[in-house]
């Protein structure tokens, strides 16, 4: 019985439906940034000035202070650091509540192959882990 549901939710295009956005923890993250995977934090500039940043990410506020966003102004500056469908990048907010509606964009809507959030944001994910931020 399970080998003909997983049959039938290959077929249907279930079986995948989360595969290509995924959650790392700050180790993977560590790991995939030395592998020159681009970080791109998508918060906001009082959020960047407080807590400060990973060093080396990108910095491109997706939200503003009402909760509004313009995709695709968002998306002309987002191919400049992501340059291809293929191409592996993660994604970083204050929580990993922003990463998850923006990764699930990029990857059911615009077919991003290789979407990645850092789990628990920059606070949870990464501050509180004791690693380091640049101001």
């Amino acid at each position: 019985m399970k080998k003909k549901l997983l049959v039938l939710f290959s077929l249907l295009g279930l079986g995948s439906l989360q595969a290509d956005f995924k959650s790392l923890n700050t180790l993977e993250v560590v790991e995939a940034m030395k592998k020159g995977i681009e970080v791109i934090d998508v918060r906001r500039q009082e959020e960047w000035s407080h807590y400060g940043i990973i060093k080396g990410s990108h910095k491109l506020t997706f939200f503003d202070n009402a909760g509004r966003y313009n995709l695709n102004k968002w998306l002309i500056d987002f191919k400049k650091i992501v340059k291809n469908k293929n191409q592996a990048f993660i994604l970083v907010c204050a929580h990993a509540n922003r990463t998850k509606f923006i990764g699930k964009i990029l990857n059911k809507e615009f077919d991003y192959k290789n979407v990645y959030e850092l789990d628990g944001g920059i606070n949870y994910g990464w501050i509180d882990k004791g690693k380091d931020v640049i101001k």
